[in-house]
């Protein structure tokens, strides 16, 4: 573990922003899920925009933000995010400002979920009030096992996969903090460690 966790001394009647990053594989999930459970630490789930439609039982404010690829370019304009994507042609994923805002002003702490120039973009916003955290795998090779020890994915995938943990890995020392995830059980209360920390600074 490594970390710079950034001193903070404004908005300390509000809520504070977490933001977790990993290459696919890297056990990230589960650790936030982990850290969701441990009610001092306060979290909220930052709640993402999308432009796709709903799927299944899926529900507004609920699953996602669901907007029509009109209104989530409008809002873009408008910037209404602190980040976004556009995965494929008119499919768009990001985060409002406002929904952390909600959960802020609310005191509670948000966690965001989202890769390495998101959570860059972020940074550069909110600066201090923001901690930045990188989960990263024991080596490339220890991910690729991981991934193939999955079963869930052609050759090719797992390759594309490899190669794009390997581009991310490039930005874990722009992070203030990085775990390592080689023992799962370790990993979370490193990190747990680290956001408790962090929110209890003054």
């Amino acid at each position: 573990m490594c970390c710079n966790i950034p001193a903070f001394s404004a908005y300390t009647m509000s809520g504070k922003i977490i933001i977790l990053s990993a290459p696919s594989g890297c056990g990230k999930s589960t650790i936030i899920g982990r850290l969701m459970q441990r009610e001092e630490l306060n979290l909220s789930f930052s709640i993402s925009a999308t432009s796709r439609q709903p799927r299944g039982a899926e529900r507004h404010g609920v699953d996602y933000y669901y907007l029509s690829p009109e209104e989530f370019r409008r809002r873009i304009d408008a910037g209404d995010f602190v980040e976004y994507e556009e995965v494929y042609p008119g499919r768009f994923y990001g985060t409002l400002r406002s929904e952390i805002d909600r959960i802020t002003g609310d005191g509670r702490n948000v966690v965001l979920d989202i890769d390495v120039k998101g959570a860059m973009n972020v940074k550069r916003i909110y600066g201090d009030r923001a901690l930045t955290l990188f989960v990263v795998p024991p080596s490339i090779e220890e991910l690729r096992r991981r991934l193939e020890g999955r079963a869930t994915d052609a050759p090719e995938v797992i390759d594309e996969r490899v190669g794009k943990a390997a581009y991310e890995l490039t930005f874990a020392s722009q992070y203030d903090c990085s775990v390592v995830n080689d023992c799962l059980e370790q990993a979370v209360e490193e990190t747990y460690t680290l956001i408790h920390k962090f929110i209890s600074a003054d």
